[in-house]
């Protein structure tokens, strides 16, 4: 609803462009060179769900942004020789433009399967993997960050780097108890960039040769203790892991759906038209 709101109030604003007053006991509520504004111009735009102060101040709003407008335009007219036709021309093609768009989204969020099986997800990456490059180095690991008087650090540290062996209900209790940030998700692969910000990992001259030397890594600063474990890495220009992706190669499918569905409204509209001799294209 707000969405055609929206492409009203623009559609407006553009026909009200160069509007002059008309012969009617209305008054106007602005004027701005040589045109004019009416309240009635503004009957519509202004959603009856909101708040009556809130209504104020939305038609308010617009009646300010319509005079800069209006004296945009003058003064636009006035410092370049426009083409009326060709302006009168993009708007038509807007207009046009916004009621496809409107027909062309009807018929595919009628039409459209959004079901994207894992076998679907698969194939599309094992067909074009070379577009999944990462950009970025991936990890998949265990990191916590805790100040350095936390009690029992010692204990903690056994723990930490015995996992996934040793006491994991301790470990998540102390987490849980001192940790200031934590990722434990070590399934997961996150951007190694990210989970280091602000950590003294950041300087790090060659990340990618600190992944390929360490499975652990215990670095301080003045306030905190930053522990890393690493199960697996994967560095920037190899190919992405599915997982890392799935979502993204979900959504491209989709949409290769949408365009796909797109074409074929326009040609079963064409086809149609042709039978029914809608059209007819005129030899030279």
């Amino acid at each position: 609803m707000r969405y055609w709101w929206i492409v009203s109030l623009t559609i407006l604003t553009a026909c009200e462009f160069f509007k002059p007053k008309e012969i009617t006991s209305e008054p106007p509520i602005a004027k701005a060179v040589d045109s004019y504004l009416y309240a009635s111009d503004l009957e519509g735009l202004v959603p009856s769900s909101i708040s009556q102060i809130d209504s104020t101040k939305l038609a308010a709003k617009y009646v300010e942004d319509w005079v800069k407008k209006q004296l945009m335009i003058s003064r636009s007219s006035q410092a370049i020789d426009f083409n009326e036709a060709e302006i009168e021309r993009k708007v038509l093609d807007y207009r046009y433009a916004l009621m496809v768009h409107a027909f062309e989204k009807q018929y595919i969020d009628k039409n459209l399967n959004r079901n994207v099986s894992n076998e679907d997800i698969q194939t599309y990456y094992e067909d074009k993997s070379d577009n999944f490059l990462l950009k970025q180095n991936i990890i998949k690991c265990l990191y916590v960050q805790t100040p350095k008087n936390a009690p029992n650090l010692n204990q903690f540290r056994r723990n930490f780097r015995a996992y996934p062996e040793g006491n994991k209900e301790d470990l998540n209790s102390y987490i849980s108890q001192f940790a200031t940030k934590s990722f434990l998700e070590d399934t997961t692969w996150i951007i190694f960039d990210e989970l280091i910000l602000t950590t003294p990992l950041e300087s790090l001259q060659d990340k990618n040769q600190f992944l390929t030397k360490n499975t652990y890594s215990e670095t301080s600063d003045d306030e905190y203790i930053y522990f890393l474990k690493i199960f697996d890495y994967k560095i920037s220009n190899e190919t992405s892991p599915l997982e890392f992706i799935k979502e993204d190669i979900e959504n491209i499918i989709i949409n290769k759906r949408k365009l796909a569905l797109k074409k074929q409204l326009e040609a079963n509209i064409y086809e149609e038209a042709e039978q029914n001799e809608e059209f007819e294209i005129y030899s030279n």
